[in-house]
């Protein structure tokens, strides 16, 4: 049987924190908190669970923070959770078979997150795999009888077990606000965190956090050492940020970028409401018709669905087009009891 130290961070978690330990506590050996700055009861909550609480001066960096817990951990697998996290009964029988047969070759264990949608997290799925449970020491292997070299990959196992994510509230604003910061001073986003804060801008973001972003993607849009994915992305960030703010000419300049490639559903989507607002819905209803049935999203899905298909509704009506209103609703009915038994947002 393995040993597994469990490492979090935390901050102001008073209301939820018990909930967390609750379900794992006497699943693992060891118990590491690191509190990044809490004025609540965090601290005193965390000790009556674990006399290895320790504060770390909050550096607006979540890996640092991260690498520090982890540096604490001293049994053979880590197991990095949340205090918004919680393991049901099913998956808390999981865990523990997982503890008593895992191989020790893995050193990597993905969980699915589960729960999703229910919180209005900026996900298009209900479930996903992300990594959890770490080996912490590495061992490196030779591999191969000729030309041998170092295993470089890890070996990961994907398991059955689903952590339910229940957040208190959620966390896009102070996100976003950590992604605005970072790239102010200079950061170049790699792609990862390039899609993720595009994302999390188009399923989440106000009017001013798209003012906020906006020179940064356009700077983005303008790099040719940019995927033509980033590129596609960050035109779809300015074209919303131009359109909310009134500027039609940036608009139309970064609609054009991507109508020239390869077009999308979210800025066939912005193409959609900026005719709507135009009071010309014959022209909306042509763009959110593209936003549905000949495009895909590249960040957001709903703009594929919900979002699209809401427009040609609206669109319709204006239009004194019942049957079309009719066949659109139903549609939109369609797809979203099909979403709810996959487990995907549309």
């Amino acid at each position: 049987m393995i040993t597994i130290s469990l490492c979090m961070i935390v901050k102001n978690e008073e209301k939820i924190l018990r909930r967390c330990l609750d379900s794992v506590a006497d699943l693992v050996d060891e118990i590491v908190i690191v509190d990044t700055g809490s004025q609540d009861e965090t601290k005193r909550i965390a000790a009556e669970y674990t006399k290895f609480v320790y504060d770390f001066q909050w550096v607006d960096d979540f890996s640092a923070a991260r690498n520090f817990a982890f540096s604490k951990a001293t049994q053979e697998y880590i197991y990095s959770a949340d205090a918004d996290e919680v393991l049901d009964e099913v998956n808390r029988q999981r865990f523990r078979l997982l503890k008593e047969t895992l191989l020790s070759e893995v050193e990597i264990v993905q969980m699915k997150y589960g729960n999703q949608l229910q919180f209005n997290t900026v996900y298009n799925f209900d479930e996903e795999y992300r990594p959890k449970l770490f080996k912490r020491l590495r061992e490196f292997v030779w591999e191969a009888p000729i030309h041998e070299t170092v295993r470089l990959s890890p070996v990961v196992y994907d398991s059955d077990i689903v952590i339910q994510h229940m957040p208190e509230g959620g966390h896009s604003g102070r996100d976003l606000e950590t992604f605005r910061r970072h790239c102010a001073g200079g950061y170049r986003l790699p792609e990862r965190l390039h899609t993720m804060y595009a994302r999390e801008l188009f399923m989440a973001g106000e009017r001013e956090d798209f003012e906020r972003a906006a020179d940064y993607f356009a700077t983005s849009a303008a790099d040719e050492t940019r995927s033509s994915d980033e590129v596609a992305e960050a035109c779809c960030i300015v074209a919303r940020a131009a359109r909310l703010a009134g500027d039609t000419l940036k608009f139309f300049k970064y609609v054009s970028k991507v109508i020239a490639g390869e077009a999308n559903s979210e800025i066939c989507c912005e193409l959609g409401h900026f005719y709507e607002e135009s009071a010309d819905y014959e022209e909306a209803a042509v763009w959110y018709y593209n936003a549905v049935y000949e495009t895909c999203p590249v960040l957001d899905i709903r703009t594929g669905g919900r979002e699209g298909l809401e427009g040609l509704i609206r669109c319709y009506e204006q239009l004194k087009c019942p049957e079309q209103v009719e066949a659109y609703k139903e549609e939109l009915k369609r797809r979203s009891d099909k979403g709810n038994q996959d487990g995907i947002s549309v």
